[in-house]
């Protein structure tokens, strides 16, 4: 295996085909199952920049630097442990087509080229990514490549909705309510979603026919939960769980759905081991290796998501287990931030109906075999006292081992010249900044 091709894309958590949903993906459902679909994948971050940048560091959001978002004025601590910057040192030939949201300049990142698109939307723009992408792959290559191949889609604004997307049949996305505003955003969500498939089969059929799919690594990804209420920059799985594919050759795990817990941060490490690369000493995850030769079953006990700065600042903390996950609240803000929700038909519904009267609870416990979708909060409950106590040390003990700056006792300050919105901000694009 030679080559490396990243294909990622905006607020898409695991609402495609492959994971059961009522979005016809056919072109990733295809790439799962020719290759093996990972169940249980959460990110570091249910945030944007904090997200990817785990990603391409393998390392914690508020330990690689990026506890916010790169075009509003955050960054990396190192640029040199990018996985470009890391695969470059090795070789590769490093490229990048369309979205990436680790630096506010892409040029900043290190990538040796950078491939133009073009358009006057995001599906357009997008479209002429995948396009440039395939010219590039059916290209000759004296080198191993590294591809990043982002899209805007399914970022909102989202499309107008496909003539052959009806509102009136679409399942709403839990634990939102199926009213017609939502059923109308969900089939706009759906027509977006048709157009990352799109850009998928067009690059898959690229590499089929450049003849690199047999020495070549696909990685399909999101950052995070679709952008829409109590999904996007929240916690629950609905904004942590992420779709992950790894399609490649001579796969002892092609054609399964694989139920190990993994994070964002265990493909960096992972990747390291396909290709016989030393480990950089600053990896926090774990590779995923031994689940595709079926060598262990679990890689990780655990895994820790947080959220520090998205449009205005909201700090908060989880650690998921398999069965329960704890999430904790690092300040005295006690209601949702709606500068932190996409601006939205389901906003406005819920915002209406009264989203910023509803009070939050600092410390949230769930047992997620008996409540997955996270609703009974069970931390003054006798019965789960010693799971609350084993889960608030982990999560403790961890944020001292990667020395998170909410251990200091206040507020984490923001980089000098940022750009956040404040917390009663109704909208991130209203310009009401701190």
């Amino acid at each position: 295996m030679r080559n490396i091709l990243y294909v990622h894309t905006h607020d898409t958590g695991r609402y495609i085909q492959p994971y059961g949903y009522g979005v016809p993906t056919p072109n990733l459902m295809t790439l799962a199952e020719t290759g093996t679909l990972f169940r249980q994948a959460y990110n570091a971050a249910p945030t944007c920049s904090p997200s990817r940048a785990a990603l391409l560091t393998g390392m914690a959001p508020h330990s690689c630097g990026m506890i916010g978002l790169a075009h509003r004025g955050f960054s990396l601590n190192d640029y040199s442990k990018h996985l470009a910057n890391f695969l470059g040192d090795k070789g590769f030939e490093t490229v990048l087509c369309g979205v990436q949201h680790e630096a506010a300049n892409a040029e900043d990142i290190g990538y040796d080229r950078i491939l133009p698109t073009s358009g006057k939307n995001a599906i357009e723009v997008d479209l002429s990514g995948a396009a440039a992408v395939a010219e590039y792959l059916k290209s000759p290559h004296e080198k191993p490549f590294f591809l990043s191949f982002g899209m805007q889609n399914t970022h909102r604004p989202f499309p107008e909705i496909d003539p052959d997307v009806n509102p009136d049949y679409v399942q709403p996305p839990l634990p939102l309510p199926d009213t017609k505003e939502v059923r109308e955003d969900m089939a706009a969500f759906i027509t977006s979603a048709k157009v990352v498939d799109r850009c998928v089969g067009i690059v898959m059929e690229a590499l089929e026919q450049s003849g690199l799919k047999d020495e070549t690594l696909v990685i399909f990804t999101t950052d995070h939960g679709i952008a829409f209420p109590k999904m996007k920059c929240n916690l629950y799985d609905t904004g942590t769980g992420v779709a992950l594919i790894f399609n490649y050759p001579n796969n002892p795990a092609k054609g399964k759905a694989i139920d190990s817990l993994v994070s964002h941060i265990d493909v960096f490490p992972t990747i390291c081991d396909m290709f016989n690369h030393e480990k950089p000493e600053w990896l926090q995850g774990n590779s995923m290796v031994p689940l595709f030769t079926g060598e262990k079953e679990e890689i990780r006990k655990e895994l820790f998501t947080e959220v520090t700065y998205h449009a205005a600042y909201e700090p908060m903390r989880a650690i998921r287990t398999k069965r329960y996950k704890l999430i904790k609240l690092f300040d005295d803000h006690d209601r949702y931030v709606p500068a932190n929700i996409d601006d939205s038909l389901s906003k406005s519904l819920l915002v209406d109906n009264g989203l910023m009267e509803l009070a939050r609870d600092k410390e949230m416990l769930f047992d997620l075999y008996h409540d997955p979708l996270e609703r009974v909060n069970l931390v003054d409950d006798p019965r789960y006292e010693a799971v609350y106590k084993d889960l608030s040390q982990r999560l403790r003990d961890w944020m001292e081992q990667t020395e998170d700056p909410l251990l200091q006792g206040h507020r984490v300050p923001k980089p000098e010249g940022a750009m956040v919105n404040t917390r009663t901000t109704l909208s991130p694009n209203s310009g009401e900044w701190e």
